[in-house]
């Protein structure tokens, strides 16, 4: 009797433990198919923002850890030059319109007046000189005047008929206008004056640096004064709305992410307090787990690294601050995630 009391109770035992380690088993497969947890670190984009020409700082309204807001003026240069260039470009556009306009317009009557006034007294030269050409060739021939005179009144009339036939010509020219070959090179003048003001008038805009986006001062690299040029940064722009978590997700779980479903980012220097996120982007190269993530999954597993956006429209978190991601499964995707909600 002892002995069966004895395996009775083994018996029992054996059957507790075994339920015990079933519901164990449930239990954290039905946790972990609840959901995900990885960990990693925020990562704030900058921008170096420069002047688009070369010039002398004039002005910097910003100081660093100032938030500004997009389109917002930052900078400007020295603009004397550009405005003086400006000004030259719009007074060679206003020569190149008068000259076209004038060409368009054709000859003015006092013009054509004066042209026709020219053939009239150039044909009645003309006319004088024949009559004193035959004159002089009757008398020499009668030998009253030397043969030299006729030959010099013979070429006065030749030369009086070539400028009657000029006088002609050039008022045919005046009453016709100009040439269209002329008027199509004034307007191609115009155009290119033209874009030389519009030129002109982009480097004077040039002269003032604008926030590209919202965000946070981070570091004034150059001060009023000095030379700046395009390859030059003045200011440096932290983006951190939203900002982005680096992870890395294990192979195993990879199949269970989908982008732009919602996670839930938590950090140590807030405690009991969550920020909405999403996922935004999955690396399609696998890397060994980085030494500098802590994760519960052995370290030569296999990882993808994960990039979480969050909105942080205070300004809390910050560069490099470690933070816990948990990624609720089975979870909805989120249609228009990717496209920055924050803030809007």
């Amino acid at each position: 009797m002892p002995m069966n009391r004895k395996r009775l109770l083994i018996a029992v035992l054996v059957v507790v433990i075994a339920a015990v380690a079933v519901y164990a088993y449930l239990a954290r497969r039905k946790s972990s198919s609840a959901a995900l947890t990885v960990y990693g670190s925020i990562d704030i984009r900058e921008v170096q923002l420069a002047f688009n020409d070369s010039g002398r700082i004039g002005q910097i309204a910003v100081q660093e850890g100032d938030r500004v807001h997009r389109g917002q003026l930052l900078a400007t240069l020295d603009a004397a030059r550009f405005r003086d260039a400006a000004a030259r470009a719009a007074a060679q556009l206003a020569v190149a319109r008068h000259g076209l306009a004038r060409l368009r317009s054709g000859s003015r009557p006092e013009e054509i007046a004066v042209a026709r006034a020219n053939a009239a007294a150039a044909q009645a030269t003309w006319r004088n000189a024949q009559k004193t050409y035959r004159r002089d060739a009757v008398l020499a021939k009668e030998h009253y005047l030397p043969q030299q005179a006729s030959d010099d009144a013979r070429q006065a009339m030749e030369v009086a008929f070539s400028r009657q036939q000029a006088a002609q010509q050039a008022l045919r020219l005046v009453i016709r206008g100009p040439r269209r070959q002329d008027i199509a090179a004034a307007r191609a003048g115009v155009a290119a004056d033209k874009a030389a003001l519009a030129l002109a008038r982009k480097e004077l805009a040039d002269t003032h640096l604008y926030a590209v986006d919202d965000g946070v001062i981070d570091n004034r690299i150059l001060e009023p004064g000095d030379m700046a040029g395009p390859q030059t940064p003045v200011l440096s722009l932290a983006l951190d709305n939203p900002v982005w978590v680096r992870a890395y997700v294990p192979e195993p779980d990879l199949g269970r992410l989908r982008q732009g479903m919602r996670m839930v980012i938590s950090s140590d220097s807030f405690p009991g307090q969550h920020f909405d996120g999403w996922l935004g982007f999955v690396s399609p190269v696998a890397e060994f787990t980085p030494k500098t993530v802590q994760t519960e999954q052995l370290r030569t597993e296999l990882v993808y690294r994960v990039r979480i956006y969050v909105c942080n429209p205070d300004g809390r978190l910050r560069l490099g601050m470690p933070v816990t991601v948990t990624i609720p499964l089975p979870a909805r995707l989120s249609r228009g995630l990717a496209h920055h909600p924050c803030g809007s």
